[in-house]
């Protein structure tokens, strides 16, 4: 029987997401959460999509062994279990993969060793992906395991937009440089708008704005990033949901010198009480947006900061692109949020971007232009897929050629 399908994992330090897909005709099969592991109060909630109801257990997971020992039951009660000889491959997101991984990698000890050795440029995630990794290759160690890295659409950014302005010496000792993040968001989203055109993704210069809690913007030349806004961590580019985005470097000495504020102080202060949570309390833009309704104004500055930041990154890679054909809205609020898209492109008719009304206040799933037909830059909304985007690229590697 041949192996068609992929199981997507997706390991937090205390939560497992997950999909088994069919890659014949891309379809889910299955979708599921694990949270809160490790706690009495762990949860799963189980999503059979090829017949049945959403199932959820209560109660203590103790780690993420046991946690993919329990997934693995629910697909197995559906008939599709992990040991399905229809089974292909596990693809694990992994967050960092530095410069050494361009491209999705079938994990070996070697590359296992390599993801290790960049925890220090992403401590919240990639021990959270290995410790993935190495629980899905304990239950499964004789299937392929690949590490698809948020990281690897990135690559492609010339030395001009990856380098930081430090002394090089320093830079390359401690791996400082722009890597950037949403890697397979970007990589889905834009090729996804090509498609929207009727376009092959090496004929459009496209912007996607990937807008969740986190947030970033790429510049993509004919489907190869060439700039992106998150750099080293993700802290760098946009106002987000907690994190604050582009700032002066120096306050973060003016903080130690002035404030008191040893560098985890500041690193949470910059991380998790920044942007939106910080300027007004809240980090929900439908929250937000509520609040302006009733004339809240320290809800409307921290829009008008949160899209005045937006609309210089649209300028910017405007300028970068040199041409741009396509501005894409993804993620969250992206996707959801028809004021922010109404806000971020209002003012931009010089550089041929104008909304349609109707369009963009349209609530819809699907991929949609919702740019005016007189618009010489094509607006729209693509709904990302990354657990789609890990199967894609996992199946690819793993599939026989020819097949």
């Amino acid at each position: 029987m041949r192996a068609n399908r992929v199981l997507v994992l997706n390991s937090g330090s205390s939560s497992v997401k997950y999909q088994l897909l069919d890659m014949r005709d891309a379809s889910r099969l299955a979708v599921g959460l694990v949270e809160r592991i490790g706690e009495e109060t762990s949860r799963l909630v189980h999503t059979p999509l090829t017949g049945g109801g959403k199932r959820e257990r209560i109660g203590s997971i103790a780690d993420h062994s046991a946690a993919l020992k329990a997934l693995a039951e629910e697909l197995t009660q559906d008939g599709l279990g992990l040991d399905s000889p229809e089974l292909a491959a596990i693809g694990h997101r992994v967050v960092h993969g530095g410069l050494k991984f361009t491209a999705p990698t079938v994990i070996t000890d070697e590359v296992l060793a390599e993801i290790e050795r960049l925890i220090p440029v992403a401590p919240l995630h990639n021990p959270a992906n290995i410790t993935g990794i190495r629980t899905a290759q304990a239950l499964r160690p004789d299937l392929p395991q690949v590490a698809v890295f948020d990281t690897a659409f990135h690559t492609t950014m010339p030395e001009s937009a990856a380098r930081y302005a430090i002394d090089v010496e320093t830079a390359d000792a401690h791996r400082i440089r722009r890597y950037g993040f949403h890697g397979t968001s970007h990589a889905y989203v834009s090729r996804q708008t090509a498609a929207l055109l009727g376009k092959d993704p090496s004929e459009v210069n496209v912007i996607v704005l990937h807008l969740g809690n986190g947030a970033s913007a790429s510049a993509v030349a004919g489907g190869r990033c060439v700039d992106t806004s998150m750099g080293l961590t993700p802290l760098e580019g946009l106002v987000m949901g907690t994190r604050s985005g582009d700032i002066d470097p120096a306050v973060t000495f003016h903080l130690k010198r002035v404030a008191g504020m040893s560098a985890d102080d500041i690193d949470e202060l910059l991380n998790k009480k920044s942007g939106l949570l910080g300027l007004c309390g809240d980090n929900d833009m439908r929250e937000i947006r509520r609040r302006i309704d009733e004339g809240d104004e320290r809800a409307r500055l921290a829009f008008e900061i949160y899209i005045h930041r937006l609309k210089k990154y649209i300028g910017a890679y405007y300028a970068v692109l040199g041409r741009v054909d396509a501005i894409a809205f993804t993620a969250g609020v992206g996707e959801n949020a028809a004021p922010v898209r109404e806000a971020a492109i209002a003012g931009l008719e010089e550089l041929g971007m104008t909304l349609d009304p109707e369009l963009n206040a349209e609530r819809s799933d699907r991929a949609r232009i919702i740019s005016a037909a007189s618009a010489r830059v094509a607006v729209a909304v693509v709904p990302t897929d990354e657990e789609m985007e890990i199967a894609r690229q996992t199946f690819a590697l793993v599939a026989p050629e020819g097949e």
